[in-house]
């Protein structure tokens, strides 16, 4: 895996600057060999304890510090495919917390913390730690008054930060393959439809194995899933690929401008028909026509379709001479045809005769797994001017994978286009520049009931940027709860501002019954 792909996966930024903030330690990266590489400078950022810093800085101390990456690393290749943090202590006698990467299966390396203890030192602990920092670098340093810096995580602030490991590793194990897939594009054709998952690997499979025929398609698919991009696929690999492409929504226009449109009209056959116009099955003669939204074609044109897929001719309005083409038709549409055929309002004729083929397009909450992606996609699309956003924030990444998205990826597209115009100025495009009623149909209604009583915990799985909100709002529960509702107290315990922590206490919640503004005065010292 090459570690610089990733240096800008915002998940996993944000979750290096979370377990900096929380526990003193760094996040660090190790291929599928155990070489580390950094975030920045292509080497490893030394943790911020002095022991191994003073390690690092020595040739010998850097040599050691290596081999006990390695050993986890191994540690992790050759065990089960688990996807679990294991823990190892270094030559320090430190530890180090690391979690495997997966990407199409195989092992790629993992993300990793190390330099720290699991519970207080006892006298000879220390004496121990100072005496092996010693043996790799003898430089002058106050070794007593650098022990408290070592940061010490029991057993619960362990199986957190093994958490937020393993669901960092998952994600960017899946940006890992998105990555593999864009410097591997599809076949031409496909390369304009976004997607990795299993859903939209077995679509492309199939726009595949029959683009090259000419067999009638007939592609099944919500309102805003891509069925054109589908469509254009098949054209685009087919050997019709230099003919035209021509596409019309059947739900566009009224039953005789539709007729005009498709087979084309004589001079003087209606009000208006001022000249002998040619229509959209001539113009399509030899190339492929996409019929959008085929369900909403009333039964007298479904016959005239019919003849043409039939015989390849039609009879323009007016005219009197059929006309011959030859025409593949892609028809799409978002309704049941089988439930329209048993109703009587689609010919089953018909029905059998577009549906040759049929290639269903999943919608957009049944392939989740793309959202990033997309996403990423889509934010680079509409990036305009001098916008700086970097993408998405972790708390709106989240509310995104929990929405049900009923436009699919048109509503998508369009919601990523907003948040960039709204937030030109922010550098994270966060949650309040989200559409009201993608919050409204996710965000629960704000309780204080289940605020400061919540227990702190972590899922083993799931969504990282979930995850990481949970820990936030955990935290901050608790930290009103030790510092009774002292804002400001609280919010240099945290090291965040006074603003940003009351705008975390409204989006998780967490007001304190009464005046949300009164603020109780810091304890003396």
């Amino acid at each position: 895996m090459d570690f610089e792909k990733h240096r800008n996966l915002h998940t996993i930024i944000m979750l290096r600057d979370l377990i900096r903030k929380w526990w003193g330690c760094e996040l660090a990266f190790a291929d599928g060999s155990g070489v580390v590489a950094d975030w920045d400078a292509g080497r490893i950022t030394p943790p911020a304890n002095d022991f191994c810093r003073l390690s690092l800085f020595s040739p010998e101390g850097l040599r050691r510090c290596s081999q006990s990456v390695r050993v986890l690393s191994e540690r992790l290749r050759e065990g089960p495919k688990l996807r679990r943090a294991q823990l190892h202590t270094c030559h320090l006698g430190l530890c180090i917390l690391g979690a495997p990467v997966y990407a199409g299966g195989e092992y790629a390396g993992m993300l990793f913390v190390e330099g720290f203890l699991r519970e207080p030192t006892t006298k000879p602990v220390r004496e121990s730690l100072k005496a092996r920092v010693r043996e790799v670098n003898t430089g002058p340093t106050d070794l007593d008054r650098a022990l408290p810096r070592v940061p010490v995580l029991p057993q619960l602030d362990q199986e957190r930060l093994a958490d937020l490991l393993e669901l960092g590793a998952t994600d960017m194990g899946t940006h890992h393959a998105a990555l593999a897939r864009a410097d591997d594009p599809a076949p031409g054709g496909l390369e304009h439809i976004v997607g990795q998952g299993p859903a939209m690997r077995e679509v492309f499979r199939m726009v595949e194995k029959v683009a090259a025929s000419d067999a009638s398609v007939l592609v099944n698919g919500e309102s805003g899933t891509g069925k054109e991009l589908v469509a254009r696929a098949l054209h685009d690999l087919g050997p019709r690929r230099k003919r035209p492409f021509v596409v019309q929504n059947c739900s566009a226009f009224n039953d005789n401008l539709l007729e005009s449109a498709l087979f084309g009209h004589k001079k003087g056959s209606f009000t208006g028909a001022l000249k002998d116009m040619k229509g959209l099955f001539e113009e399509a003669d030899g190339g492929t026509f996409f019929l959008d939204e085929v369900g909403d074609m009333s039964p007298s044109l479904q016959v005239k379709l019919l003849r043409v897929l039939q015989e390849g001719t039609f009879m323009p309005v007016g005219g009197t001479t059929p006309r011959q083409v030859d025409v593949r038709v892609v028809a799409a549409t978002h309704k049941d045809l089988g439930e329209l055929v048993k109703r009587g309002e689609f010919r089953e004729d018909l029905y059998y005769r577009i549906n040759v083929i049929r290639l269903q397009v999943p919608p957009l909450r049944d392939r989740k797994e793309d959202l990033p992606v997309l996403v990423d996609h889509f934010l680079r699309k509409h990036q305009r001017g001098p916008a700086r956003a970097r993408g998405l924030a972790p708390e709106t990444r989240a509310l995104f994978a929990r929405y049900h998205w009923p436009g699919n990826v048109r509503e998508l597209e369009n919601e990523c286009e907003r948040l960039l115009v709204l937030g030109t100025d922010q550098e994270w495009l966060g949650l309040d520049l989200v559409s009201p009623r993608i919050r409204d149909s996710v965000l629960p209604p704000q309780a204080s009931a289940a605020g400061p009583a919540a227990p702190l915990s972590l899922p083993a799985t799931g969504n990282l940027n979930e995850a990481v909100e949970q820990l936030e709002r955990d935290m901050i529960s608790r930290g009103l709860q030790r510092t009774n509702h002292n804002k400001s107290r609280l919010a240099r315990e945290l090291g965040i501002s006074r603003s940003n922590l009351i705008l975390k206490i409204a989006r998780f919640g967490l007001d304190k019954g009464g005046d949300a503004d009164q603020e109780i005065p810091d304890e003396a010292p």
